[in-house]
């Protein structure tokens, strides 16, 4: 049996290969200049990731994040909604699950469940707002959505200082701004030992196997992907562009809420005011990556994870700072964002054009 692969496999393979490459040089480099050993620095990473069951596990922490937020980024952009707002959405979720982790007491697994539930609702309804002011007001999302990320932080900062704390924090200086610790009940339960890698690692799994499904398979699914591809084109074909542009949003968002919701029950125990460490936009990085391709972002994801978990240690056996790998991690990023088979082609044209004619001269 003949594997063959079509052109878009080929082009795609093509730009990841180069991507890597430029990556690794330009890694190599900035390592270097730092005084460091490139091949040293990117041991430590290997081995602060996937050296021992421990860092397994601590890595599978991040993974699981990497995971929802790629998801809630794929499907927005994917189905053409500028939903730059999840870092806001995983705030509003993060808080909420916080609320009903410490104050109501549930039995263990329900209360779990009803965390994570009422999590996502609050993440969804925050995507709400910019979804209804551009269907209603024609107002950019791309605008709404950034300023809402502020708002959400500085909101949840509030709450949780004057509401829940009861201006404690202002009142004795203290640095934190955290609610109570959430109840034994509603963490998740932990699949390695002494980590804090738990179960939320299945449902982020079953979240982009899901989605990948429902854009493969269902009509809806099929619906959304031309809208990203081309929305005109999709509402002459009778697409409801109204009804799936919101539930796009509102889908993205739910997933947002549920990763805020699973970093409180199942990583910090409680919220705080800077406990997102800028994961939604890890997710419109790792969308960006994965080519808003589902199967994809598990992938990079796994990279992605071991990549902030192995930055960790390189920073204790070295010099390096871990911002370097945040950096060699955004230079992927652009190198991914470049079109290659454009740049190619212009270079064949140009030597095409330098080839000698049947006279013996220059195409010039």
């Amino acid at each position: 049996m003949k594997l063959e692969i079509n052109g878009e496999a080929k082009s795609a393979m093509l730009k990841y290969c180069i991507s890597i490459g430029l990556t690794l040089v330009f890694g190599c480099i900035l390592i270097t200049a730092q005084g460091e050993k490139p091949l040293r620095a990117m041991g430590y990473i290997l081995q602060g990731s996937f050296g021992s069951v421990m860092n397994i596990g601590n890595t599978i922490r991040w993974i699981i994040s990497s995971l929802l937020v790629g998801a809630a980024a794929t499907i927005a952009f994917k189905s053409g909604v500028a939903n730059m707002g999840i870092e806001g959405q995983i705030y509003i979720g993060a808080l909420s699950a916080a609320v009903i982790g410490y104050s109501i007491e549930l039995p263990p697994g329900l209360h779990a469940i009803a965390c994570l539930l009422v999590a996502s609702i609050m993440g969804m309804l925050y995507a709400l707002i910019p979804a209804l002011l551009r269907l209603y007001f024609k107002i950019n999302e791309l605008i709404t959505t950034l300023v809402l990320n502020f708002i959400a932080k500085d909101l949840t900062e509030y709450i949780t200082m004057w509401v829940i704390m009861g201006g404690q924090q202002a009142a004795n200086g203290s640095a934190s701004i955290a609610t109570p610790r959430i109840l034994k009940s509603a963490q998740l339960p932990i699949i390695i030992k002494s980590t804090t890698a738990n179960i939320g690692i299945f449902i982020a799994l079953a979240v982009l196997l899901i989605v990948a499904f429902f854009y493969k398979y269902t009509l809806e699914g099929y619906e959304l992907t031309q809208i990203g591809q081309n929305m005109n084109f999709a509402r002459m074909g009778g697409v409801n562009i109204t009804r799936s542009f919101l539930m796009a949003f509102l889908i993205s968002g739910f997933i947002s809420g549920l990763c805020g919701g699973i970093e409180i029950t199942g990583a910090y125990y409680r919220f705080t005011s800077s406990f997102s460490n800028n994961l939604g936009w890890d997710g419109i990085m790792i969308a960006r990556v994965s080519n808003n391709n589902p199967i994809a972002v598990i992938f990079v994801s796994i990279i992605w994870g071991g990549l902030k978990q192995g930055a960790m240690n390189m920073e204790r056996m070295t010099s390096l700072n871990r911002l370097i790998v945040i950096i060699i991690q955004m230079l992927f990023v652009l190198f991914v964002s470049i079109d290659y088979d454009s740049i190619i082609n212009k270079w064949k044209s140009k030597m095409e054009l330098k080839k000698p004619d049947y006279n013996g001269g220059m195409n010039i």
